[in-house]
């Protein structure tokens, strides 16, 4: 933990740095729009100061969801904020939620001893993954020993002094009961608009509480923007740096833009996954006729040095053409090989281009080409 702050508190201040050398001026407090011009931001002093501007970009990310039978006390009952800060290895973690943030926090917790269970109401965990990926965590997952409550549904809590004790209602409708030392809340994230003042200027939001937005990540209110976890969209912090440097060129009146069919997504658990373009249900959803490969991990050298074989590389591509629409790996290293994969989306490449790409031999990234040369041979 104390690497941990350390580490995080220096990236924190070469930002800073970064910004200063840029001649970008921080100013600490809490704002809140007065009109589209001008904010009031509340210093650490409790001393106000208001502020006139051009344009104003609202970038304030999101917050946890809470669960009104289940509210966070930051103790026993914690969002992934606490769940990166306790001081100990609770002996028995229940995890609320099956999605990326309660996957990463409990394979971590796992790894140091605690005896994790998640509890997730859908049919698999990580549902927005492609369902061969998703199918296989799971699995090494339970190898490393955690557990999975899959269509099991939390009905109501009791948190007292000693432990949390929470009612499950299963996929046969019998309420169970399941007790925890402490327990992560992890059923999503909302954008955090709490006190921006966004209600007073009636900014346009849909039904879930995103800030609309159009091609330029203006709001419905001349000289506001919005980007990042605040727009619809997933909630990435790639995804909110590219659309902040999009967003600020189009202010300036560059033509730029945001490839949202090249987003990388990575889920850091152990092993690691990685995903970039369509899923195999999403393209049977709309209808395009695609091809897939796979090639295991086990079958590189690398793989089998490192001592991690585990995983593999997919690759769909459009029948026909042969052009990729997605890639999706699990398996060592999944964080790094998603960069390559990303390229191949974003610039349209086929299949037979990919695998007439030379690879450096021994790497984990032959796994990349090798899938790629069995569309081929499919």
């Amino acid at each position: 933990m104390a690497r941990k702050e350390k580490i995080v508190t220096g990236l924190a201040e070469n930002v800073r740095k970064l910004m200063e050398r840029s001649g970008v001026r921080l100013i600490r407090g809490s704002a809140r729009l007065e009109s589209a011009e001008r904010i009031e931001v509340n210093g650490p002093d409790n001393f106000s100061t208001r502020y006139s501007a051009g344009a104003v970009m609202l970038a304030t990310g999101s917050e946890p969801v809470q669960l009104p039978f289940l509210p966070f006390d930051g103790d026993r009952v914690v969002s992934s904020t606490e769940a990166l800060k306790f001081s100990s290895v609770p002996k028995r973690l229940g995890i609320v939620g099956g999605g990326y943030i309660g996957l990463e926090l409990g394979s971590v917790w796992a790894r140091m001893g605690s005896d994790v269970t998640v509890i997730e109401v859908l049919p698999r965990i990580a549902f927005t993954l492609d369902g061969q990926l998703s199918r296989l965590l799971e699995r090494l997952l339970r190898r490393e020993g955690l557990n999975f409550r899959l269509k099991t549904k939390v009905t109501r809590a009791e948190n007292s002094a000693g432990a949390v004790k929470l009612f499950l209602d299963s996929e046969e409708g019998k309420e169970e009961e399941a007790e925890f030392d402490r327990v992560l809340v992890a059923v999503g994230r909302k954008p955090l608009v709490r006190g921006l003042g966004i209600d007073k200027l009636a900014i346009t939001l849909d039904e879930k509480g995103f800030i609309i937005v159009d091609e330029n990540y203006r709001t419905n209110i001349p000289g506001i923007y919005a980007i990042g976890d605040l727009t619809p969209g997933p909630m990435l912090a790639h995804k909110a740096s590219a659309e902040g440097i999009a967003a600020v060129e189009r202010i300036a009146g560059l033509d730029s833009e945001v490839d949202y069919d090249s987003i990388p997504a990575v889920v850091y658990t152990s092993p690691e996954v990685a995903s970039v373009g369509k899923t195999e249900d999403e393209l049977k959803t709309l209808g395009v006729e695609y091809k897939s490969a796979v090639f295991p991990f086990a079958g590189t050298g690398r793989a089998q040095c490192l001592g991690e074989t585990d995983g593999f590389v997919k690759i769909l591509a459009r029948s026909g053409s042969g052009r990729i629409l997605g890639i999706h790996v699990i398996g060592p290293r999944a964080s790094e090989l998603i960069a390559e994969c990303v390229i191949a989306v974003r610039s349209h490449m086929t299949a037979e281009e990919l695998s007439r790409t030379v690879h450096a031999h021994p790497t984990l990234s032959e796994a990349v080409h090798e899938s790629a040369a069995a569309l081929l041979r499919g």
